[in-house]
C-alpha cells in the first residue's frame, strides 16, 4: 500500500511476510527508520486543525461553497490518516482500501473546491473515476501480487492527477488575474507534485533504505512530512484567495447603488476622473450624459416610494440594454443618472441618447392597476482639450444641457453648445483672478 500524504493525506497498509522480514532486518541495521503511526498522529492533528479553520470560516461566510468542499477534504483526510494509524491492529484488504480511498478522495476535494471557487463545473465524475481506479489498482497489487513499491507509485499517481489539474486551474487566469493566494496554493501543489514523483521513484529503486509496514526509512518519512507541509501551505493559499474575494465583494458593494444595482455617485466620480485623465493623455474624446426622470416626484407623491423605486429599476434595466459593456451607468441622486461613454464622439453619443429617450417613452409600468409612464430628459457634454482634467466643468456642461432639455418640454435630449464652454471657462478665469490664484 502507498503511505503518502498527497494533499493532506496518507494511506494504511497491512503487514505481509516480506514486511516483517524487512522490519526484523532493519532493526539491527544502522538505517534510520521512523515509526509510521507516530507520523500519522502528526498528519491527523494538522488535518483536523485545517478542517476546524474552514469550519469557522464557513460559519462566518455560509455562502462560501468552496470553503465547505475544502473543509470536507480536510476532515476526509483526517479520517484517512486515522485509519492509517491502525496499522498493526487492523490488517487485510479492507484496511488498505479504506485508508487509501479516503486519502485519495481528500486530494480530489482540493481540486473540486478550486473549480467551485473559480465558478467552473465541479469534477465529481472525474473524482469518482480517479478514486475508484486507484483503489482497483491498489487491490490488484495487494491480492494478486503483494508489492509495496507498486502501491506507492499507484497512490502517488492517484493524488498527483487532481493536484495537477487544480494547479493548472489556479494558474489559468479565469479570475482575470493571478492573486497572491492563487500563486501560493499553486506553488505548494507543484512542490508536493515533485515530492510525490521523487518518492515513487525512490520506492521503485530502493534508494533510501528498507520499507516496512510499521516503519519508513528516513527519506520516505521526510517526503511525507514535506507533503504535509505543502498541504498546509496550499490551504493557507485558499484562505488568502477567500479573503481577497471577500474584500473585492465589499469594495464592489461600496460603489454600487443598493436599489438599482448600478454604480453609485462615488464610483461615478472616480470613473469620470479616470476618463478625463485618459482623454487628457491620449486626446481621445468621451461623452458624459446627465439624465433626469420626468414626472418622478409626482409618481412618488401620488403612488408612494415603492412605485417610484419600481420606476427607477425599470429605467435602469432598460438603459443597460442600450449601453455597451464598458459604458458606465450611475445613479447620482434620487431620480438623477449619469452615463459615461468612453471613446465616443458626440454624434455617436446622440444616437445613444435618442435610444434612451425613445425606449423610456415606450415603457409602461403596471402599478396596482395603474399604467405609469416615465420619460427622460438627457443632457450631453463632450470632453475636449479645453476641459482637460476638470471634471466639474464637464459636469456643469452636461447639467446645463439637461436644463435646456427640460426647458424644451422634457422627453428629449440636448447637447451642450460650444459657446457655453467658452462662457464657463471665462467665468472660471474671472473667479481665479478675483481670488488671486
Amino acid at each position: 500500500m502507498d503511505d503518502s500524504l498527497q494533499g493532506i493525506v496518507l494511506p494504511a497498509e497491512r503487514p505481509c511476510a516480506s514486511d516483517r522480514e524487512t522490519l526484523a532486518a532493519g532493526a539491527g541495521s544502522d538505517t534510520m527508520t521512523v515509526d509510521v503511526p507516530t507520523l500519522y498522529v502528526v498528519i491527523l492533528a494538522n488535518c483536523l486543525a485545517i478542517g476546524l479553520v474552514w469550519l469557522f470560516v464557513i460559519r462566518a461566510h455560509p455562502k462560501l461553497a468552496a470553503g465547505r468542499i475544502w473543509m470536507a477534504g480536510a476532515f476526509i483526510a483526517s479520517a484517512g490518516a486515522g485509519a492509517s494509524m491502525l496499522r498493526g491492529e487492523t490488517a487485510g484488504l479492507g484496511s488498505i482500501l479504506v485508508g487509501n480511498g479516503l486519502l485519495i478522495l481528500a486530494s480530489c476535494m482540493s481540486w473540486v473546491g478550486t473549480r467551485q471557487f473559480l465558478g467552473e463545473k465541479r469534477p465529481w465524475l472525474a473524482t469518482a473515476a480517479i478514486t475508484l481506479a486507484s483503489l482497483a489498482a491498489l487491490a490488484l497489487f495487494t491480492v494478486w501480487q503483494d508489492d509495496m513499491a507498486a502501491r506507492i507509485v499507484i497512490y502517488s499517481a492517484g493524488q498527483c492527477i487532481p493536484l495537477g489539474f487544480a494547479m493548472a486551474d489556479l494558474l489559468s487566469r479565469r479570475e482575470g488575474r493571478r492573486t497572491p493566494g492563487m500563486m501560493l496554493a499553486a506553488s505548494a501543489m507543484g512542490f508536493v507534485l515533485v515530492g510525490d514523483i521523487a518518492r515513487a521513484a525512490l520506492a521503485v529503486t530502493g534508494i533510501g533504505g528498507p520499507l516496512s509496514f510499521l516503519t519508513f526509512n528516513g527519506i520516505q518519512s521526510a517526503f511525507l512530512l514535506t507533503t504535509l507541509f505543502g498541504a498546509m501551505v496550499w490551504n493557507f493559499g485558499f484562505l488568502l484567495m477567500t479573503i481577497d474575494r471577500l474584500r473585492s465583494e465589499i469594495i464592489h458593494l461600496a460603489v454600487l447603488d443598493d436599489l438599482t444595482g448600478v454604480a453609485n455617485r462615488r464610483r461615478f466620480i472616480q470613473r469620470l476622473d479616470e476618463e478625463c485623465s485618459r482623454s487628457n493623455r491620449t486626446g481621445h474624446p468621451f461623452v458624459l450624459l446627465a439624465i433626469d426622470l420626468d414626472g418622478f416626484k409626482g409618481i412618488n407623491d401620488r403612488f408612494g416610494h415603492q412605485a417610484g423605486d419600481a420606476c427607477l429599476r425599470q429605467f435602469t434595466d432598460g438603459a443597460l440594454l442600450r449601453l455597451r459593456g464598458h459604458d458606465l451607468l450611475a445613479r447620482t441622486g434620487g431620480d438623477e443618472f449619469c452615463v459615461i461613454l468612453p471613446a465616443t464622439t458626440l454624434e455617436a453619443a446622440e444616437a445613444v441618447a435618442r435610444a434612451l429617450v425613445e425606449s423610456s417613452r415606450e415603457q409602461w409600468l403596471d402599478w396596482e392597476g395603474e399604467a405609469l409612464r416615465i420619460t427622460v430628459s438627457v443632457g450631453l457634454a463632450e470632453w475636449s482639450k479645453r476641459v482637460g482634467r476638470d471634471t466639474r466643468l464637464l459636469l456643469s456642461l452636461a447639467d446645463e444641457a439637461l436644463y435646456e432639455a427640460k426647458r424644451a418640454g422634457r422627453d428629449t435630449f440636448v447637447a451642450a453648445r460650444r459657446d457655453r464652454l467658452f462662457k464657463m471657462l471665462g467665468a472660471k478665469r474671472d473667479r481665479a483672478a478675483a481670488t488671486g490664484s
